[in-house]
């Protein structure tokens, strides 16, 4: 099924664990804006391990180590602070520029894995720049 997915939108099945390497393991956890600046949360979540926090339009996601992911959510509990998500997750290490057909086919065949019950989750690598979602849009 999954393969059928993959080859229907343009995609192909590699060897098991080929591309693992692009990918890290890490703990994520999306924060609302609207719970703390970004300097108030570095204070709470750096000494429990936090590596980075990156913007996300409306949310802050803090990275961590995954084996400091429990720490650092724990942190943020202690003070106070509600979460949306906390999980531990596959980060790429480094990201593909995608143009607008590119765009379209990771797309594809994202919608297609998700849609199977065989499938957990799906981790890509391809980055969609604004002007390229932009473009997509008016399609």
């Amino acid at each position: 099924e999954v393969r059928t997915a993959l080859s229907r939108n343009g995609g192909s099945l590699a060897d098991p664990n080929s591309v693992a390497y692009l990918f890290n393991r890490k703990g994520v956890v999306m924060v609302p804006k609207a719970e703390k600046s970004e300097d108030d949360l570095l204070e709470i979540v750096l000494e429990a391990g936090a590596e980075e926090i990156n913007d996300f339009g409306d949310s802050w996601q803090i990275v961590s180590e995954a084996t400091d992911f429990v720490a650092v959510r724990s942190a943020l509990q202690e003070a106070g602070v509600d979460y949306d998500s906390a999980e531990a997750s596959f980060l790429p290490s480094m990201q593909v520029p995608l143009d607008k057909e590119g765009a379209k086919k990771m797309i594809r065949v994202v919608e297609a894995l998700e849609d199977s019950d065989d499938v957990q989750d799906v981790y890509t690598n391809g980055d969609i720049s604004d002007e390229v979602l932009a473009e997509l849009d008016e399609d």
